[in-house]
């Protein structure tokens, strides 16, 4: 007898929530234990499945990693920040990009150093996954600077490249972990900190839009 459509999406369904439950499994492991390597094993037994499910589900440990540093890179908030490059003066966009990424970086501060936990714990695949965020930063501070650069805003004697490692040290997460764990800054005077730091060291005249 064939499958009826509904209980085909009722199937679905329920392997979705094991997906998730299983990646969820992993990202708590991570946070709680971010030294330790991922066991398939541990994974499945917390998770409340068998080892057969996890591998019928992603193939390999390396596919279980490689869809757990997906979702972190989904939550990292990162297409939505580069989408903010659309404003027409790149001073709003500095401004309105270092506000977003202080709220970005509070909301997922643990998924974010679980991610970095697994590109250092586990190498491939979490270490293409944040390698390619930081490349995407990358190019994002290039064309800021670049910007800033052609527009003539930036101070006298600071080249492009100068202005590019600056931007890039001043919206790393570290920076923003420095201000708001490390010194207890409220959340929304720390971009605001930043948005001032990187006026002062990158333009030629204050900037009061």
């Amino acid at each position: 007898m064939a499958t009826r459509p509904y209980e085909q999406r009722a199937r679905a369904e329920e392997s979705e929530k094991t997906r998730r439950r299983i990646i969820c499994t992993v990202l708590d492991q991570l946070e709680e234990s971010p030294a330790e390597p991922i066991s398939i094993g541990n994974v499945a037994k917390e998770s409340g499945v068998a080892r057969s499910t996890v591998y019928a589900i992603f193939g390999s440990r390396s596919g279980l990693l490689d869809q757990v540093a997906r979702e972190l890179e989904d939550r990292s908030g990162l297409p939505e920040l580069i989408e903010a490059g659309n404003e027409p003066d790149v001073r709003d966009y500095i401004r309105k990009g270092f506000r977003l990424a202080s709220s970005i970086s509070a909301t997922n501060r643990e998924a974010f150093r679980a991610l970095r936990s697994m590109a250092q714990v586990d190498g491939e695949p979490a270490g293409k996954t944040f390698g390619r965020m930081e490349q995407q930063r990358a190019e994002a501070m290039h064309d800021i600077a670049a910007r800033l650069d052609e527009e003539g805003l930036l101070r006298e004697g600071l080249s492009r490249v100068e202005a590019e490692n600056m931007l890039w040290v001043l919206t790393s997460f570290d920076s923003f972990e420095s201000l708001y764990a490390g010194k207890g800054m409220a959340l929304e005077d720390v971009g605001e900190h930043l948005i001032a730091m990187a006026e002062r060291l990158l333009y030629a005249e204050p900037y009061d839009g």
